[in-house]
């Protein structure tokens, strides 16, 4: 566990970049306890949400803007469209563009994709991705380098990208994101816990949030201690933990 201070609020800094808050979290397809699910999310007060397993079959806009108007945010993005990752906002948000992505198919293994999205919060500019990678490494280290050509094809300077990695930290896949191009926000500034899996056995860290350079990370990890957010939520939501961080993006 790293330290437990309270992160910075979102604000606007006299010089024009954006403190925001980010949050990655894997919601099993809301199967779980939705309304310990909304609460954990409104307690986090995030600016961006990268969903992973939003629902994806019957009624499932309905039921991703059900979750999104529970916790105070909008859909941007994603869902069935992009296979399961989605990204809700805040009103401080202002959506340019969004793109959801299909990933190449491998017979016998499921759909994968990314959902994406060019946001500005003032003057400040930011990509946005959210994805849920292969449990076939193979796969996996295709998709990662997919995520990585993704983020410089989007035309930004600066990015956030994040999600269920289905691997450790000492994978090749996630040593291929943090390796050089992009920063682990956990890595860069530990706060509150490091595990994300199992809620009821934190044993792994197997969820993460990244950044391209000139992204301060003013802190990232599970919400533990943070205000408004339970053990009992936490481990009723859903089947992992989420992944908080408050980053500083520099105005455009």
């Amino acid at each position: 566990m790293a330290t437990t201070t309270l992160l910075p609020d979102s604000r606007t800094e006299p010089d024009g970049s954006a403190v925001i808050r980010v949050l990655s979290y894997n919601i099993r397809s809301m199967y779980d306890d939705t309304d310990a699910l909304a609460r954990v999310i409104t307690a986090c007060a995030p600016d961006l949400v990268l969903v992973q397993e939003a629902p994806r079959f019957f009624r499932w806009r309905k039921k991703l803007a059900r979750l999104a108007s529970a916790s105070g945010l909008v859909v941007l993005c994603g869902g069935a469209t992009a296979a399961g990752p989605a990204i809700l906002c805040s009103l401080r948000a202002t959506a340019e563009r969004t793109e959801d992505v299909l990933l190449p198919l491998t017979p016998g293994l499921h759909r994968r994709g990314f959902a994406t999205a060019v946001v500005r919060f003032g003057r400040a500019r930011l990509g946005v991705l959210s994805c849920h990678l292969s449990l076939q490494k193979d796969e996996r280290y295709a998709q990662g380098g997919m995520l990585l050509d993704r983020l410089a094809g989007m035309g930004v300077e600066h990015a956030v990208a994040g999600g269920d990695l289905n691997e450790r930290p000492d994978g090749r896949t996630f040593r291929r994101l943090a390796g050089g191009e992009l920063t682990d926000c956990w890595t860069a500034a530990p706060w509150g816990g490091e595990h994300t899996s199992t809620p009821a056995d934190p044993h792994q860290r197997i969820d993460a949030l990244f950044t391209t350079r000139g992204v301060e990370v003013l802190g990232c990890g599970v919400p533990h201690g943070q205000p408004g957010v339970t053990g009992a939520d936490l481990r009723a939501a859903t089947d992992h933990l989420p992944v908080l961080a408050a980053l500083r993006v520099p105005a455009a």
